[in-house]
């Protein structure tokens, strides 16, 4: 940073990076939250991907962002307008010009603001007139004439060079918030260890992109985020899926048992599948299947054969897995199901984030047939309730339904890595081959969970599939028979209520009023009863995390409340849910189903608007 530079405090910033889906822009976002992280930043980003693999160049629909929310304090969301906008082409400019805050920064590469670019676009002649740009702190810089500039003696083919001009504009960034530059060099030195040309191009463009910056006096005052004061521990930045595939292989460390993960490829859900896949080193066994029904059908399998089973999917794949889910639950095998979920119906929008799955987890098998149903809420949060989900499946021997969203799965923020050892035991209920006989649907009286019998074991040969059985495992059509089975899986589900935790209230234990939300909008929801009860509102919140069975506190804390609001992104499941549990309270909605999260604005609009009625 220049001596002659001023410097402001804040304490709290969002960036987007925004451009073409071939402009790097979800490397360019990753890389600042990685500094940021390591500057000792608290953090939450989202990352924002086209539908369409190939979308036309240079169009709204092929636009890719990132954003990024930074602080000194605990940051819960990625924030809803920025305080800078980098945009790489005019599209860019058409797709975030309205998330930008009044007197915000706009960044753009005026060199891809051509004619041709401009019309693709949607505009008429120029994007800052058409848009009312004047009241923004707009910067023209020539993004690419400058890297062409820098790196004319690389020796590097067109395209090479300009791949870089992500690059220059992180440098500009970088100027702007008084980063270090040496986190993202040591990033090209490992990357490109077989292309130190590359490195060093990459290098040079960061750095031509931060002495910009310094030149130009556009970009003053310098921008300065404290570090935000955190538990003592190892960090690193973690996005749902990676954590949810780690909750996994610890719950399999702590059961003693080796992991098999059996799935197809479905966005938003694949990261989980290359992730487990890519730790043999643990002992997971992964299996890339040719569908989803193949893919929880081989992980039944493995569960049979004693392995933590996990099969990973989105909303599509879950309605083709709904006959073999009712498989593991005749069978009373333990499965992880994880559900990442999209919006829909159908292939929807594939790349865009609801909560529009929860009847579907919920009631979408045929038959009486029973599954655990959890929710996580943070990216790192992930890694817990997919630790949970494994420790209830195993526990109970049941499958389990893990659901997380598109919003969880692709975004970040710090994680204190836990010590393994540290973590809860897991006692899967295994057989004894010494007592006789042996019967394999003999159910301990305290979770009514039947023993998990590994084929193979001498004196342990059962039988098993979708039929009906008896307690010694014999096939059998008998009413009275079917109707005890169909009551005892009922009941060892519910039973799971009484080793989850109690709902939890933020905020005050009564009031006016009470929102309720599920899994990923919980950042969202906290972030704006906070500023509701700094404003002077009685207002708190309650978040589930366990669906089914839900908390037994449930209805006790519903009455200390005048007014209930239910906020998630569908058309009401959840309330319509909570309506047919808790049918003695009235339960207003708050709805989004836009393929994006909410924003704190609309949700501190709506509650405000509930207190006032009468």
């Amino acid at each position: 940073m220049a001596k002659n530079s001023q410097v402001i405090k804040r304490e709290e910033v969002v960036i987007r990076f925004s451009g073409d889906s071939g402009d790097g822009m979800q490397l360019t976002g990753t890389l600042f939250s990685d500094t940021a992280a390591l500057s000792g930043n608290d953090l939450s980003t989202f990352p924002d991907y086209p539908a369409e693999i190939r979308a036309p160049q240079g169009t709204v629909g092929g636009v890719s962002g990132f954003q990024i929310h930074m602080g000194h304090s605990v940051i819960n969301t990625p924030g809803d307008y920025t305080d800078v906008l980098v945009a790489m082409n005019p599209a860019a400019v058409k797709a975030n010009a309205r998330w930008v805050k009044p007197g915000g920064i706009i960044i753009f590469d005026k060199d891809n603001f051509t004619e041709k670019n401009i019309e693709k676009a949607g505009y008429k002649s120029d994007p800052v007139i058409e848009e009312k740009l004047d009241s923004f702190n707009v910067i023209d810089a020539p993004i690419s004439t400058m890297v062409k500039e820098v790196l004319k003696d690389f020796g590097l083919d067109p395209k090479s060079v300009l791949r870089t001009k992500n690059m220059f504009a992180l440098g500009m960034v970088y100027w702007l918030f008084d980063r270090k530059l040496k986190y993202t060099e040591q990033y090209f030195d490992k990357k490109f260890v077989k292309k130190p040309e590359i490195a060093q191009a990459n290098k040079v463009a960061l750095r031509a992109g931060y002495y910009y910056a310094e030149t130009i006096e556009a970009l003053n005052p310098v921008i300065i985020i404290e570090p935000a004061p955190i538990q003592k521990g190892t960090y690193r930045n973690v996005c749902g899926n990676a954590a949810t595939a780690w909750g996994l292989l610890a719950a399999a460390e702590r059961a003693g048992l080796r992991t098999f993960i059996g799935s197809y490829p479905i966005t938003p859900a694949t990261g989980i599948l290359e992730e487990m896949a890519a730790r043999k080193d643990l002992g997971v066994k992964s299996f890339q299947a040719e569908d989803e029904i193949a893919g929880i059908c081989t992980a039944i399998g493995a569960s049979f054969a004693g392995y933590l089973a996990v099969t990973s999917t989105s909303g599509p794949g879950m309605a083709l897995k709904s006959e073999a889910i009712g498989l593991a639950v005749m069978t009373e095998l333990p499965l992880v199901i994880i559900n990442v979920q999209r919006a829909g119906p159908s292939t929807g929008l594939p790349t865009k984030t609801e909560q529009s799955d929860l009847m579907q987890a919920l009631f979408g098998r045929n038959g009486e047939c029973p599954v655990v149903v959890i929710a996580a809420s943070t990216p790192s949060d992930c890694f817990n309730f997919a630790f949970e989900a494994a420790k209830i499946a195993l526990e109970h021997m049941t499958p389990v339904l893990l659901l997380t969203d598109s919003y969880l799965a692709n975004s970040s923020e710090p994680w204190r890595i836990p010590v393994v050892k540290d973590l809860p035991e897991i006692k899967p209920p295994f057989a004894d081959i010494n007592e006789k006989p042996f019967l394999p649907y003999k159910r301990n009286c305290e979770t009514l969970a039947r023993s998990w019998a590994i084929p193979g074991t001498p004196g342990l040969e059962h039988r098993i599939g979708g039929l009906e059985k008896t307690m010694k495992g014999n096939v059998s059509y008998i009413p009275e028979n079917h109707e005890m089975m169909v009551n005892f899986r009922a009941e060892k589900v519910a039973k799971v209520a009484d080793r989850i935790p109690d709902l939890k209230v933020y905020g005050e234990e009564s009031g006016d009023l009470l929102v309720v939300g599920w899994g990923g909008s919980r950042g969202y929801l906290i972030t704006a009863v906070n500023e509701l009860q700094a404003e002077g509102h009685k207002v708190s919140l309650a978040n589930f995390n366990y669906i089914f069975p839900l908390p037994k506190n449930v209805a006790e804390v519903f009455s200390r409340f005048k007014k209930i609001v239910v906020a998630e992104l569908n058309l009401g499941q959840f309330a319509d849910y909570l309506r047919i549990k808790h049918q003695e309270f009235t339960y207003r909605q708050i709805n989004k189903v836009q393929g994006i999260p909410f924003t704190i604005s609309e949700i501190k609009e709506k509650c405000v608007k509930i207190l006032e009625e009468k």
